[in-house]
């Protein structure tokens, strides 16, 4: 097969698809990997090093254009779609929920698309969200912590506190892999941390695992309410498989928090579970409403691409080696993890979360497949 890495253009995204190991084992396999120049200088890699491994180096065109599967790591941009052909596979994070002007292209383009967010193993696990989960749980907490400092518009609070004085409040809204980094970021900072889920053996766990150290609560409007109310930092941390988040912190709820309160909202590549969150970039990644700080950037592990590019890749893989050596419809067919994450099918969307979210007709892939 031939595969195409593609060079990130969205704001400051530094990750890249495939490793120079990966193409080595690639071409390995006698496929043939076509590597954008310049595709993985944002996370440390050179031309030469992708070279060495047996990769072709090529302008923007042929890496889109030519390639039987394109392999990335954020959704395509209105600039990038028109470079798609029919019957091409797509490979990357998509996030379509909350993406209807994109969907409706790709639909047009009619390829293959692959969403790394919605492969989901028989157990319920996502094993490809799962590490820039964990990344960006703990980017949340790291960054949020910062932007309470006076000199980046917070309130100026340290959240561990000092001897004499309380510490912050930071409510993480949501167990998952998110949330539970979130936690052990603003945990180990010494701050005053609740977390709410509506998964009560979730609660359960996070209790064990910090020995009781925060507050646990069952997520409902009135707990929320409250929580945010008293909190000098939130976290949105709130996943549902392919479809648009939640709206849980409501504009009211935010407008209760003290000026130079935080919000941060992982969620936002979802829609956003805080009403008053928009997305933002790395460049331009905050704004401020009702005298509370909105932080909202929709790729957050692109700000550390050593560290996201490696644990994506490691996940992301063999996925891409199962495709190449099987082709798509038998790689599809043979995993069940791999058809969920299927989003769109050649001008069909047959992932249910996103049909229902953007009100689209829906089919099924085994039926589709037939």
């Amino acid at each position: 097969m031939k595969i195409g890495v593609v060079r990130e253009t969205k704001d400051q995204e530094f990750r890249v698809g495939i490793t120079p190991d990966g193409v080595r084992m690639l071409t390995g396999r006698g496929h043939l990997v076509w590597v954008e120049t310049g595709a993985g200088q944002g996370s440390g890699f050179t031309d030469d090093e992708y070279q060495q491994a047996g990769a072709r180096l090529v302008t923007t065109d042929e890496a889109w254009c030519e390639p039987e599967m394109i392999v990335k790591v954020k959704e395509p941009n209105a600039q990038e779609i028109p470079r798609l052909r029919q019957g091409q596979i797509l490979f990357t994070y998509l996030h379509l929920a909350a993406a209807p002007e994109v969907t409706r292209a790709l639909l047009e383009a009619q390829v293959i698309g692959i969403a790394y967010e919605t492969i989901r193993n028989p157990d319920g696990s996502f094993p490809v969200l799962a590490p820039m989960s964990e990344v960006a749980g703990r980017l949340a907490a790291q960054i949020g912590v910062t932007l309470l400092q006076k000199n980046r518009g917070g309130k100026g609070l340290l959240v561990g506190g000092v001897p004499g004085v309380p510490r912050g409040a930071v409510t993480v809204i949501g167990g998952g892999i998110v949330g539970i980094n979130a936690v052990r970021i603003a945990h180990a900072l010494g701050a005053d941390v609740t977390v709410l889920d509506v998964d009560l053996r979730r609660l359960a766990y996070v209790y064990d695992i910090f020995r009781g150290e925060l507050n646990t609560l069952f997520s409902n409007p009135v707990n929320i309410e409250r929580a945010v109310a008293d909190s000098d930092l939130v976290i949105g941390a709130v996943y549902i498989h392919g479809r648009r988040a939640p709206t849980l912190v409501t504009e009211a709820m935010v407008k209760s928090m003290e000026p130079g309160s935080v919000v941060v909202d992982v969620a936002v590549d979802q829609g956003g579970c805080i009403e008053t969150i928009r997305p933002t970039t790395h460049s331009d990644p905050t704004y401020a409403l009702h005298d509370v700080i909105h932080y909202g950037v929709a790729n957050m592990p692109g700000a550390v691409p050593r560290t996201s590019t490696f644990a994506l890749t490691n996940t992301t893989f063999p996925y891409v080696e199962r495709i190449a050596e099987e082709g798509v419809e038998a790689a599809v067919g043979a995993d069940p993890a791999l058809m969920q994450g299927a989003n769109l099918w050649q001008g069909e969307v047959v992932c249910e979360g996103v049909a229902d979210s953007l009100g689209l007709p829906y089919r099924s892939l085994e039926t589709l497949l037939g």
